[in-house]
């Protein structure tokens, strides 16, 4: 994931564990990833990367506070720096209150999959997702979507999942799919530690004093938001509503490897590159213990595949508690994100997850009509049978 233009954001959203990073740098004017940095990136992508995608996530902050020009010769860059048989393709994370025509002319005149925040109808989203003044920000992102809508570009939508919103799945579910428009949606749950704003400190799993802040998700609201959405999904909206959770669960099912990083066996594939050029573990690990290096003195490909970094990865699968390995639905968990084990397991080893009690009970909740679809794909059937199916079970 790249960071362009760093923590830098135009809105001031109470749960973002990304915006306090701001206060990591010395330099306002550093902010913005220079013209030397960016091209050395896209350089090394092409060059370090051996599939034929060159992936470019770009994120922040906010990263369309770079303006058009800036993605204008990124690209022009991609295409420079291309090789046979490689190409560039992108997508940006944007909370899209700054989307107009000329944005959304370049995304689709550029293939850009767009990602927009929105956590709910207006009321919900509101609540923590403000602007700089403390003001609503839902019509601004709304009014972003349909300008995105008016142009073609293809879009998604991710939603944090806090204490409000996951009180109330179906009105979050149908305002996303029927309201706004989108028919590939994301939820990612909010879990922070109090304290998780000091830029210095990364929190040792396991501290059993830990206690959250009281905008992070609760373990069984998220584990029913889940429930209620997929029964409502399974039973309707199987092939027209794609959901990544549900997506990534029936692959996992089916054998193969997550497609989501939190539920793979190991994790250390989802690297965040900063501004000034430093490349970390991760983008929830953006502190100095887990800073890699700096493309302007060592290789992306070096950094990637050092060991620093391959103990980062294993260290996910190493660290899962005894509890964890005997757990019925390990194969699909495996102890979700790192940074969310923060509890102690019922016989007091440190490690186990937050969610645990929420994906525990979604797993369970969702097994016979995942089996039902892996059996129908390995089978060289369609899932769409599922929705019937599904309606005869009570």
């Amino acid at each position: 994931m790249s960071k362009p233009i760093g923590a830098v954001c135009n809105l001031d959203c109470t749960y973002c564990y990304y915006l306090h990073k701001e206060g990591g740098y010395k330099q306002a004017d550093s902010y913005r990833m220079s013209m030397a940095v960016l091209r050395e990136y896209i350089r090394q992508s092409f060059d370090h990367q051996p599939g034929p995608e060159i992936h470019f996530s770009w994120q922040g902050g906010e990263p369309t506070l770079l303006g058009v020009e800036y993605f204008e010769t990124l690209v022009n860059w991609q295409r420079q720096y291309s090789q046979p048989g490689k190409y560039a393709v992108n997508d940006i994370q944007t909370n899209g209150t700054l989307l107009n025509d000329r944005w959304c002319e370049f995304f689709r005149a550029n293939s850009f999959l767009v990602g927009v925040s929105i956590d709910g109808p207006p009321d919900l989203h509101d609540h923590y997702r403000k602007d700089k003044g403390g003001g609503p920000t839902c019509h601004r992102v709304v009014e972003g979507i349909r300008v995105m809508q008016k142009h073609g570009v293809e879009f998604n939508t991710l939603t944090v999942l806090n204490r409000k919103n996951t009180k109330e799945p179906m009105r979050v579910y149908k305002y996303l799919t029927e309201e706004v428009g989108s028919n590939y949606l994301q939820f990612i749950p909010c879990i922070e530690p109090i304290g998780f704003d000091d830029p210095n400190h990364m929190w040792v799993a396991g501290n059993e004093d830990m206690a959250v802040t009281d905008w992070s998700v609760l373990p069984e609201d998220y584990g029913d938001f889940l429930i209620e959405i997929f029964d409502h999904w399974v039973r309707n909206d199987v092939g027209r509503v794609f959901v990544r959770i549900f997506d990534t669960m029936l692959g996992l099912w089916m054998g193969m490897p997550s497609s989501s990083c939190n539920f793979g066996e190991i994790c250390g594939k989802a690297l965040a590159l900063e501004h000034d050029g430093s490349l970390y573990s991760c983008d929830h690990y953006v502190f100095p213990e887990h800073k890699l290096g700096n493309i302007r003195k060592t290789g992306l490909g070096a950094m990637v595949l050092s060991q620093k970094q391959m103990d980062f990865g294993f260290a996910k699968e190493d660290n899962l508690p005894e509890y964890c390995k005997q757990c019925e639905v390990k194969f699909a968990c495996n102890g979700d994100c790192p940074k969310n084990r923060i509890l102690l397991t019922p016989d007091g080893e440190p490690g186990l997850n937050y969610l645990c009690a929420g994906n525990k009970k979604f797993m369970k909740h969702i097994d016979p009509y995942m089996q039902f679809m892996a059996n129908e794909l390995k089978n060289g059937r369609n899932v769409l049978g599922v929705m019937e199916w599904a309606r005869g079970r009570k």
